[in-house]
């Protein structure tokens, strides 16, 4: 296992023709050759925000990942379909691969925004902000990734509600680094590297003895969230037979943009 060294600038760099470095600013907490996944599910959010903006459409109002493997930090591979497009909405298919082999399967469907006035009165209007702004909120740190650099040098963590690690609890992210070298970094790539974290931020277990990896992630958008700060605020429920669930609401600095869900896998630590 490596010693933690000086981080790098991003945590992927161009590769050619739909290919990307990973670097290590994008190892997760469960393996040390290992992949988080919001990293590369914001890698392949931006290749769909990239498709959809040719045809004019420009919010992403859901996005599921499927994850078939780890994801390995290595070189990985982007490509997207287009499956279905209309006049206000486009729905699209991707896969990211590497090492010659499918590593996650996503869908995305991808709306037009267009201005529309919201009668004043309506019930769950307008809707909640996040318990504390970022500025209110005390700076936190993943109880892993010490001694090795990886997710925890990738984002600035704040909490605006709870303990970290220990249930129910809201957390602001903010990116230290860009998701790919020499670019801003869009709001679903910031949403897709916070929400994966979600099972994470709300752990119930002993992370010691315990794994709850997440084989999914859906998000879905009300709005383009503003702004470089994203708070999850997620809480994780278990089942009696290994399975469990990790559910977020998703907020910017001016309300909730809209919320994730998880679905956990269970198991005692070998």
């Amino acid at each position: 296992m490596s010693a933690k060294t000086e981080s790098p600038a991003s945590a992927y760099a161009p590769a050619g023709e739909g290919a990307w470095h990973s670097s290590e600013l994008t190892r997760g907490p469960w393996e040390h050759g290992h992949q988080h996944a919001g990293p590369p599910i914001a890698l392949v959010a931006r290749q769909i925000e990239r498709a959809a903006a040719a045809l004019g459409l420009t919010h992403v109002a859901r996005l599921t990942a499927n994850l078939l493997r780890p994801i390995p930090i290595a070189e990985v591979v982007v490509t997207v379909h287009r499956d279905y497009a209309g006049r206000n909405a486009a729905h699209f298919s991707a896969t990211l691969a590497s090492e010659g082999k499918e590593v996650a399967r996503l869908t995305a469907l991808v709306q037009r925004e267009s201005p529309l006035e919201i009668p004043e009165g309506l019930a769950g209007h307008p809707p909640p902000r996040a318990p504390k702004s970022p500025e209110d909120s005390p700076p936190a740190a993943f109880p892993f990734g010490q001694k090795m650099t990886g997710y925890p040098d990738l984002v600035e963590c704040r909490v605006a509600e709870g303990k970290f690690f220990r249930g129910p609890c809201a957390i602001w992210f903010r990116l230290r680094h860009p998701l790919v070298a020499g670019e801003a970094t869009s709001p679903i790539e910031r949403v897709a590297v916070a929400a994966d974290s979600g099972n994470g931020i709300s752990a119930i277990l002993d992370f010691r003895k315990y794994l709850f990896v997440n084989s999914d992630l859906t998000i879905n958008l009300l709005r383009v969230p503003r702004g470089e700060w994203i708070c999850i605020q997620a809480q994780t429920l278990l089942g009696p037979a290994s399975g469990g669930i990790a559910e977020a609401r998703i907020y910017d600095a001016e309300g909730l943009v809209g919320r994730s869900t998880q679905s956990l896998a269970v198991r005692l630590r070998g």
